[in-house]
């Protein structure tokens, strides 16, 4: 696997030897000083140039980065928009373990845009054509102090559709009770937790996409109470799993209401939690609930 050092000076000489490129950016993983090193952080590069169509019509200049195993371009896909003319990607895999996902952009584009995301770093600029940039923060990404109407909502999401999760169980619909759970109820936990981590912290850190450094601030014990609330396909599994989301719910709720002022609507979650056994306990042949 090639050196972060190695690709450095890579992506670099790329760049200086083509007069079509002007200047080089770098934003994610690896401008952000409070994510830890690994072997899986991704090169996130930003390749400013005067045109992007003849990098796009020319289906060899990305081999220069190195062995590809396997890529995707993301602009080519007919699910989603695309602007050509102005920035293109190449998400790219590299046989040595590399991954490099490289974008260009044209100048008048990244003139506008590079101030969207606060984790950048600008590599090399051949004619002064950026912007001066701060030091590069993830302050974007920060927990938010919510207000007491997103406090609310969140509670009431959560409650609510837990009513989804009871039916699809019930009908052993595991494939819905999966997208249900976590595309819609986990998210409020995640929510909870993160606004519990904010409090602690003052409001002056990230948990990262998908939360996924909840364990940094949680208590061990509570941030493996929460990977319990994950199941597989087994429906008791699940019924245990999701009546445990519910406790750590309405624990973290108390919590944060508590702290922020804000009240917490203990009989909502109590009615919810009250169907959601209710439901358990149901024969197969049930005809009333």
């Amino acid at each position: 696997m090639r050196s972060e050092e190695k690709m450095y000076e890579l992506i670099m000489n790329i760049a200086k030897a083509d007069d079509r490129v002007a200047a080089v950016y770098m934003n994610g993983s690896r401008t952000n000083p409070n994510v830890p090193k690994d072997i899986f952080q991704d090169y996130d590069i930003v390749y400013v140039v005067r045109e992007t169509k003849s990098f796009i019509e020319d289906k060899e200049w990305i081999h220069k980065f190195g062995k590809i195993l396997y890529m995707q371009y993301p602009d080519e896909s007919p699910d989603y928009p695309n602007d050509k003319k102005n920035h293109y990607g190449w998400l790219m895999q590299f046989e040595d373990g590399v991954r490099m996902d490289l974008t260009i952009q044209t100048i008048s584009f990244a003139k506008e845009h590079i101030y969207d995301d606060k984790l950048c770093r600008i590599l090399l600029d051949k004619e002064d054509i950026l912007p001066a940039m701060p030091d590069a923060t993830d302050r974007d990404y920060y927990v938010k102090k919510p207000t007491e109407a997103q406090f609310w909502a969140c509670t009431n999401e959560f409650w609510w559709c837990s009513n989804n999760i009871a039916k699809g169980l019930w009908r052993e619909e595991m494939p819905y009770v999966q997208d249900m759970t976590n595309f819609v109820v986990r998210k409020q936990l995640e929510k909870m937790l993160s606004w519990k981590v904010g409090i602690k912290t003052d409001f002056q850190v990230s948990v990262g996409k998908s939360a996924k450094y909840l364990y940094r601030w949680l208590e061990p014990d509570e941030y493996q109470g929460y990977l319990n609330t994950y199941f597989g396909g087994n429906i008791a599994e699940a019924w245990t799993a999701v009546l445990h989301m519910c406790d750590l719910f309405e624990q973290t709720a108390v919590y944060v209401g508590s702290r922020l002022g804000y009240p917490y609507n203990a009989a909502e979650g109590k009615a919810a939690r009250g169907f959601l056994e209710q439901v358990q306990k149901l024969p197969k042949d049930a005809k009333n609930i």
